[in-house]
């Protein structure tokens, strides 16, 4: 497994890059004499995206509860049981640290000394968000003493707070340079997610900040006058943030493509009830977005309830899988998560004014991006060339305005206390974000508690539940809140302290439950 992620990550570095200025027959492109801020951010989007639409959106599918272990395998029975080593997150710590971060340091460098202000907005904007991801798994983590290489190679862990604090100043500092003189260095299509439109990763930034605001919201840090000032400024992401420059060649492909279907043998995820059982309540065609059918029926989904595989004898072809194909894009955000980032924040902070028709924009975006980005093979051949999309622009617009409007079973109550109405959004989102973002839906279920976690048997999963798994390890209704730090830094840096147990709080996870 660590040489296939070796190699993947080593395809997208010099695959992802422009290759224009490499057409020299007497020059090696695949070893060039001096790396460029551009080649060195497309290097760092590519470990980002490896680690966020491989590893994560692996483990995101199973403790939100997209997909579980399949009957007839058991490579990861780990994540249902909330049983990960301290081992677990050795590789996608180091990737992201000394690939990503790095790579990214060295492109703000380099731009600085260039007066590049553009290129330092969108190296920053990335920059934060891989930090925002760390805190959010593991809590506190190095970000004051960290990525100075040999100068320090035991760097002190930050608290998570005060990354948060330091990463808002750094975007506010950057977009602060641009406006004042703005140089766009024309890192181009080198940046792979907004192809280096610098206006649009202002407006990456602006979302960025309000997702951390918001994550604040039960903390003593929770801040009304920032929030509303963003609303008010009303520059947040205008198209999806996604990775979409995938290929048909091996080690060219979707992540979680790579790795579990082709090179796994597509044998681990299933459907779970928790998800599959929401949309289907709900007469909702999400599910041939998400879900790839069994057998020859394209309507035909099983599912089967988080933990349970063990009590089967089926494979996993007999039930929905996740419906990913080699080009589907790896997102950072989308603009269904922007619009109920909105709509939580004006539940909050401004008495819900205009709250509903964020939650409706939301909704629509959600259906929009399935019917943008994910494809499903028209006559089940698993055949690349056979796919089309997954249900047209039109039909995701009537779908989602139905479900909405007066009567639907998405309709927005505006009545009752604001953990009522914050419900509404919070389920939503969930349903939004499978194989887009799923450990966006794991962190903001464990901010949020919502979807609930109520005990087996008591769960309607047509509100949007979820269970404890069947094999869980942990009491009760309790799942995992955190990642362990992994054994290579702890063992490494004697800064690190190991954390006492997968249910430990992140910082801002701090709503009553």
């Amino acid at each position: 497994m660590k040489n296939i992620f070796k190699i993947f990550l080593l395809s997208f570095a010099i695959v992802f890059t422009s290759c224009e200025d490499d057409l020299d027959i007497n020059t090696d492109p695949n070893s060039p004499t001096q790396i460029t801020k551009g080649l060195a951010l497309a290097s760092a989007e590519a470990s980002l995206v490896t680690v966020l639409g491989g590893e994560l959106t692996n483990l995101g599918g199973f403790w939100a509860q997209y997909h579980t272990q399949s009957p007839s395998a058991s490579q990861y029975e780990v994540f249902d049981q909330y049983n990960l080593t301290t081992s677990y997150a050795d590789r996608l710590w180091t990737e992201l640290y000394a690939g990503c971060l790095n790579d990214l340091e060295f492109v703000i460098n380099e731009a600085e000394q260039d007066g590049d202000t553009g290129t330092v907005v969108i190296a920053t904007c990335l920059k934060a968000y891989t930090f925002q991801l760390l805190v959010d798994l593991f809590d506190g983590v190095p970000y004051t003493e960290a990525l100075q290489g040999i100068n320090n190679i035991t760097p002190a862990v930050t608290s998570g707070e005060d990354v948060y604090t330091g990463l808002m100043a750094e975007i506010d500092a950057a977009v602060a340079a641009y406006e004042a003189n703005p140089v766009n260095g024309g890192v181009g299509s080198q940046d792979q997610i907004y192809g280096g439109n610098v206006a649009r990763w202002v407006q990456f930034a602006n979302t960025l900040k309000l997702k951390m605001y918001i994550r604040m919201a039960y903390t003593s840090m929770a801040n009304a006058t920032a929030v509303n000032a963003l609303i008010a400024e009303d520059n947040f992401i205008t198209a999806d943030a996604a990775f979409t420059n995938f290929g048909d060649s091996q080690n060219q492909r979707n992540p979680f493509y790579e790795v579990q279907i082709d090179r796994l043998g597509d044998v681990n995820n299933v459907a779970s009830n928790t998800l599959r059982d929401f949309y289907e309540a709900n007469g909702d065609i999400r599910i041939q977005a998400v879900y790839r059918p069994s057998g020859t029926n394209p309507l035909n989904f099983p599912s089967i309830s988080q933990g349970t595989g063990n009590d089967f004898n089926n494979t996993a072809a007999s039930y929905g899988r996740p419906n990913i194909w080699p080009k589907t894009p790896v997102f950072l955000m989308s603009m269904a998560e922007s619009n109920f980032l909105q709509a939580e924040a004006l539940i909050r902070y401004a008495a819900g004014a205009g709250a509903q028709a964020k939650y409706d924009n939301g909704v629509l975006q959600s259906f929009l991006t399935y019917a943008n980005y994910f494809e499903k093979d028209n006559d089940l051949t698993d055949a690349d060339e056979n796919l089309e999309p997954v249900f047209s622009v039109a039909d995701a617009t009537a779908a989602a305005t139905a479900l909405t409007g007066a009567g639907g079973a998405y309709e927005y109550n505006a009545t009752g206390d604001t953990e009522t109405l914050l419900r509404q959004v919070m389920i939503q989102k969930w349903a939004s974000l499978p194989y887009v973002n799923n450990i966006e839906a794991y962190i903001e279920a464990t901010r949020t508690k919502f979807p609930e976690v109520v005990p087996e048997g008591t769960q309607d999963y047509s509100m949007g539940n979820r269970i404890p798994s069947a094999i869980s390890t942990l009491p009760n209704v309790q799942i995992p809140s955190i990642l362990f730090y992994p054994d290579d830094e702890v063992n490494r840096n004697p800064n690190i302290t190991q954390h006492n147990s997968l249910t430990d709080n992140v910082w801002w996870d701090q709503k009553t439950e």
